[in-house]
């Protein structure tokens, strides 16, 4: 896999821009992860992970996390659209001092992902419970971030 550009490299490229801070939309994508992290933890408590389900955590791992991202964007005044769209939103991991390793394993997860999505990967239980654990590591980070009134660095 590529290196991940910088958020900068991204928004020279127009794939992010500036834009006036959508703070509604914003808290609306916080509720929509707090959703989703609470049914992850519900689902989790009662199914175990298997190969079978692992794809199912996955994705939605990645989706609450980057509802929080695309969130702290938005308050910031940034919006990122069209291809690349994703991988600037994990970039911007980097500008709110996450360590380099897990913007890497974000940028990962990502692809993964999309991988799901589009081109029918399946994954198995191991990764999905590293997933679960990134999730866990940074979600109420993330949570922190965004309750802040302060921008990005």
């Amino acid at each position: 896999m590529r290196l991940l550009k910088t958020f900068e490299e991204f928004l020279s490229e127009g794939i992010a821009g500036k834009r006036t801070a959508d703070k509604a939309r914003a808290e609306s994508l916080v509720s929509e992860a707090k959703k989703r992290k609470k049914f992850l933890d519900e689902l989790s408590a009662k199914i175990k992970v298997s190969d079978e389900n692992a794809n199912y955590f996955i994705e939605n791992c990645y989706d609450a996390l980057i509802e929080l991202i695309r969130a702290k964007l938005l308050k910031d005044g940034y919006k990122s659209s069209g291809e690349g769209a994703h991988e600037a939103e994990v970039s911007y991991l980097r500008k709110l001092g996450f360590e380099e390793k897990d913007v890497l394993f974000m940028n990962d997860l990502r692809y993964f992902r999309n991988g799901i999505l589009y081109y029918g990967k399946s994954f198995d239980s191991d990764y999905a419970d590293k997933a679960l654990e990134f999730l866990k590591k940074n979600f109420d980070r993330l949570l922190k971030i965004n309750q802040s009134q302060e921008g990005s660095k």
